[in-house]
């Protein structure tokens, strides 16, 4: 079994918790930890552009990727939403234990 963490942002607090909790409703994830007040710097259409976003690091098992990455583009309002996924190389037994019970 192995695991992810996976990256996203939102431009506000009220879609943040929308896409987090149909991730968890919809057992696409275990945990979902949302970060207000990032401030993001990006190139976007040929112009440098920085805005006040909302971080989502969601912790799920890699075999539901796909599933979490168009769960993620069907709820966001970005045309083109961050979506990366970062394996987990290792991590506390029990709480990897924890996301497979939680998780489809």
């Amino acid at each position: 079994m192995s695991y992810c963490v996976v990256v996203s942002t939102t431009p506000n607090i009220e879609e943040a918790k929308k896409i987090a909790h149909g991730l968890i409703k919809n057992k696409l994830a275990a945990c979902t930890n949302i970060i207000s007040g990032v401030t993001s710097v990006y190139m976007w259409k040929g112009e440098v552009c920085e805005d006040s976003e909302c971080m989502l690091f969601i912790k799920t098992q890699r075999s539901l990727f796909e599933e979490v990455k168009n769960f993620i583009v069907e709820n966001h309002s970005y045309e083109l939403p961050e979506v990366i996924m970062l394996p987990i190389e290792a991590g506390l037994e029990g709480y990897l234990n924890w996301v497979k019970e939680n998780t489809l």
